[in-house]
């Protein structure tokens, strides 16, 4: 169990959240949420103990051990990849240590005979035995192939160092596990395995995460940093979201009787039991959702930028776009070949391939921007498309341009007034709309990006990557956006809600041809028949 007391933190006049008490415990997984600044790895630090509080204590159950995801990617360099892994149990690996120094005497003597035996004694009740094999099934199943096991982790790339550094987190069972951002660089098919693998794990988990499908997925629990507070809730992500948007609109009307209130929320604890059940933690989930108490409930104190595409520049004709025989290849390497594909007015498509270099070039086409491919593509004559890239650097290099002035680019009311109002429902207020374009943020930025579209009242959106570096209610509120267009659309998005949400029909873009079937994503992804088509598309490509 971990023990929060008095627990507040501050820094000068300001506090991220005082007089916090908390107790979490064994079996349960809890999702650490709030808005962007709030403290979610801070107090995850503070758990750790990298940063003490300014006042209170954390106290941590006996001969508990607690793993900590680290987000230094280069403090390992010098270690194999497999003892980067076995490091994360500290004690095993000292004991492995010890004993491989004692062996490794010349002068071996009677006294180090004792000692190797009385380590090999606590090696094998500690089940060090089976450490190589155990942290190796970790690391394949985490996507790391086994030649690069042996490799030192500053041979491995970027994606392929956070999957190493999970293994390490995750390895030996550990008392506590503490994970910011564990989904970050996985591709689907990891993030599922690491769902799966954390939705029976029997210890005490805690995850800051954006991901709410993860979360929904994983979580038992959600402990909520609002109004300088902590407070945990039982449930998942969505039940917190959709029950506090409720309380929000209860509170906001004055008139409703306080009897419909209850009989509401009882209605909605009700629905989401029976949801529930569906889950691999039904018996559990079930339980604590019968303990819910109705005034333990509270309305979220958080903004959602106002994301709306409606305001379409006209209306699309039935001819919207068509792909005849697309192919892009560099450098020899093919991106996708013999890409043929009529998408219909209204279709929401997300659009997959294993090379994110691939989906990035599909739009790059589609968007006029690149010139250099096979085959041919021709819009419908009534259609705006308007793209947003994954790569936002270019837009924002002006550095004269404040956000008012950067955003009137792409306005046709070019009113200041107007502009500030826009860039107010986007949650810049104040001095922040007079701040320089190219010190914003990433998550600033994107908002910048998704006002741009907005303004250019596009009827056909493209959308590549748009949730990267947003917050859960800008992530959220863009949710919400694509789902209420009335228009067409094609995405790409590591976002599992977003993308089960939003698409109606998946196509997935491969060296060997296409993939195109009118479905939901979890059913795409779930389907074995279309696990076979993928792995005969890619071939060797698909880890």
């Amino acid at each position: 169990m971990i023990s929060v007391s008095n627990l507040s933190l501050r820094y000068g006049k300001r506090v991220l959240f005082e007089d916090v008490n908390l107790k979490f415990t064994e079996g349960n997984c809890y999702g650490i949420i709030g808005a962007n600044g709030a403290g979610k790895s801070t107090f995850m630090k503070i758990l750790s103990g990298e940063i003490d509080p300014s006042t209170g204590r954390v106290e941590i159950s006996k001969d508990q051990r607690m793993s900590v995801l680290k987000q230094d990617h280069y403090q390992f360099d010098e270690t194999s990849v497999l003892q980067t892994v076995m490091m994360g149990n500290s004690k095993l690996f000292e004991v492995m240590q010890a004993k491989d120094a004692i062996y490794a005497k010349e002068d071996f003597s009677e006294e180090d005979g004792i000692k190797a035996g009385e380590l090999e004694a606590i090696f094998a009740e500690m089940d060090g035995w089976n450490a190589e094999s155990d942290a190796a099934t970790l690391l394949s199943n985490l996507g790391i192939k086994e030649d690069l096991h042996y490799k030192l982790l500053k041979e491995l790339d970027g994606n392929q160092k956070v999957r190493v550094l999970l293994a390490q987190a995750l390895f030996g069972h550990p008392d506590i596990l503490l994970l910011d951002e564990p989904t970050n660089d996985l591709d689907l098919e990891t993030i599922n395995w690491l769902e799966n693998f954390l939705a029976d794990y029997d210890k005490i988990v805690l995850v800051v995460s954006h991901d709410r499908h993860f979360l929904d997925t994983v979580c038992t629990h959600v402990a909520d940093i609002d109004f300088g507070k902590i407070t945990i809730f039982t449930g998942n992500y969505s039940f917190w979201y959709e029950s506090s948007q409720l309380l929000l609109k209860q509170r906001t009307d004055a008139n409703k009787k306080a009897e419909d209130k209850i009989r509401e929320l009882q209605e909605f604890i009700a629905r989401f039991s029976a949801n529930a059940s569906k889950s691999k933690q039904a018996t559990s989930r079930k339980k604590a959702l019968d303990k819910i108490k109705l005034e333990d409930m509270v309305a979220s104190n958080r903004k959602y930028p106002a994301i709306l595409f409606n305001n379409q520049v006209r209306e699309a004709g039935d001819q919207i776009l068509e792909v005849k025989g697309l192919g892009k290849t560099v450098n020899g390497e093919v991106y996708f070949k013999d890409i043929n594909i009529d998408v219909r007015r209204g279709q929401k498509i997300a659009v997959l391939s294993h090379n994110s270099l691939a989906t990035t070039a599909f739009y790059q086409i589609l968007a006029g921007e690149d010139k250099s491919f096979e085959g041919e593509f021709k819009w419908g004559v009534t259609i705006t498309p308007t793209y947003l890239p994954a790569d936002n650097h270019d837009f924002f290099e002006k550095k004269d341009l404040n956000l008012i002035d950067w955003l009137r680019q792409y306005s046709e009311e070019k009113d200041e007034t107007f502009i500030r109002g826009f860039l107010g429902r986007m949650l810049f207020s104040g001095e922040e709309t007079l701040k320089q374009c190219n010190v914003l943020s990433g998550g600033e930025k994107m908002r910048c990006m998704i006002s741009r579209m907005m303004m250019l009242k596009g009827n056909v959106l493209m959308f590549d990557e748009p949730t990267n570096h947003l917050d859960l209610e800008s992530i959220t509120a863009l949710n919400n956006g694509m789902k209420d267009f009335k228009g067409t659309i094609l995405f790409t998005t590591r976002d599992h809600a977003l993308a089960e949400t939003v698409a109606d029909r998946i196509l997935e873009l491969t060296p060997n041809g296409l993939i195109d079937r009118e479905m939901e994503f979890d059913e795409y992804v779930s389907s074995d028949k279309i696990k076979a088509i993928r792995a005969e598309m890619y071939g060797e490509a698909l880890v």
